[in-house]
């Protein structure tokens, strides 16, 4: 989803336009102050990816200082900012580069260079969402699942795994089920690629 937060009317049309123009699903905002409300509900991110288009000056809130909340936050890899401005300067754009700004364009812009870059945004907003998605996952395991995990993903038998362990066979093989269930894989070989 491509979350578009701009003051000006004719901008938010036009890029939510745009994004229609590459099938690319779009929410608009007018301030600031607004996507932070949608923000503090229960945050459902998009399979397709997140990224913010977002105008530098607004009034209230700034575009700046959401990008301040949102790094604070530790969500600008989830939900990349692709700022936009009318008066932009150089150190501006570098600043919001370092501090991890996924671009900055300048007003007028190329139309297919923004959305070139926002389907960018897009793949490393999904690309990010399915390593924390893995990542919750694991932090679901019990200790002794962990260490099952670890032996499975050697490449260990059941029966290896519970001679090294010092438990039956048959638990290895109810940690497994578990393990699988809550990885949600199917085999071995799907658990390590999600884990790679």
């Amino acid at each position: 989803m491509l979350h578009i937060i701009d003051d000006e009317d004719v901008i938010r049309d036009a890029l939510s336009w745009l994004a229609r123009s590459r099938q690319i699903a779009s929410q608009s905002y007018d301030s600031a102050e607004k996507f932070l409300g949608a923000l503090a509900q229960p945050l459902v991110f998009d399979a397709g990816g997140d990224c913010l288009l977002l105008d530098v000056r607004m009034p209230g809130l700034s575009g700046t200082a959401l990008f301040d909340v949102l790094s604070a936050k530790n969500l600008t890899k989830r939900l990349p900012v692709i700022f936009l401005t009318g008066h932009g300067d150089v150190p501006m754009a570098v600043d919001t580069l370092k501090r991890g700004a996924f671009d900055f364009f300048e007003k007028p812009f190329n139309d297919n260079k923004l959305m070139d870059r926002v389907q960018e945004a897009l793949a490393q907003s999904r690309q990010a969402g399915s390593a924390a998605a893995v990542h919750e996952r694991l932090a679901t395991l019990s200790a002794r699942e962990r260490e099952v995990l670890d032996l499975i993903l050697l490449g260990k038998m059941n029966k290896v795994i519970a001679d090294q362990l010092g438990i039956s066979m048959r638990t290895v093989e109810v940690h497994r089920a578990h393990i699988f269930d809550k990885m949600q894989v199917k085999t071995a070989v799907e658990l390590a690629g999600i884990l790679k």
